[in-house]
């Protein structure tokens, strides 16, 4: 709690050495008062006001409002970081929900999108890979060009939740640059169509 340094003068006023090491080791904000123009030779007599806004940090001895013992961790909780507690009673895991099954179809992503050229995927220069995220477990992914024309189709059965796609056509071609309608169907739940923009670099032949 905030003790308007209550706790700092008294440890100050102490002559605590142990705590104005620590003190003097946080500093970290210093200034140097400015004289008022015409008023140089007598600037030291000028009041200077300086005022910080910073978030409150995640440090040791910021949650608790004694700093007497602050070098004996054993008197402290968590030993002096902040503590926070949360509870997972009310949170438990649902199955055969239709509903929200179909709700989580609004989930799926290509990732990602748009796709300039690279992705974290890849592992090297002639590797191109996108991946269709948040799939359900049975389900069908259509890629379609503008003009409507299939360009590749994974068939999906099994736990993962997502799927590779390294740009290529049935062929094994690469694909063009460009705008693609993937379409995700499942038979138990329903379909969802995402729109997916490409653009693809040149094969590099430095890879060779």
């Amino acid at each position: 709690a905030y003790d308007a340094g209550r706790v700092l003068r008294k440890n100050i006023e102490s002559l605590n050495n142990q705590f104005l090491a620590y003190l003097y080791s946080s500093a970290i904000w210093v200034n140097i008062p400015l004289a008022v123009p015409g008023q140089e030779e007598n600037w030291l007599s000028n009041e200077a006001k300086v005022r910080l806004r910073i978030s409150k940090p995640y440090e040791r001895y910021y949650s608790t409002s004694e700093m007497d013992s602050i070098y004996m961790d054993e008197h402290y909780e968590n030993r002096g970081f902040p503590k926070y507690s949360f509870s997972t009673e009310t949170v438990a895991t649902s199955t055969n929900d239709i509903a929200k099954a179909t709700s989580d179809l609004d989930l799926i992503r290509v990732v990602p999108n748009p796709y300039y050229a690279y992705s974290t995927y890849e592992t090297n220069q002639l590797d191109n890979r996108v991946k269709i995220t948040n799939l359900p477990q049975r389900c069908t992914v259509s890629i379609f060009n503008s003009g409507g024309a299939l360009i590749r189709r994974f068939t999906k059965d099994d736990p993962s939740t997502s799927v590779q796609w390294d740009l290529k056509n049935q062929a094994g071609i690469p694909i063009a640059g460009g705008v693609y309608i993937i379409h995700v169907k499942s038979q138990d739940i329903g379909e969802k169509v995402i729109k997916w923009f490409g653009s693809l670099r040149p094969i590099d032949l430095n890879a060779f």
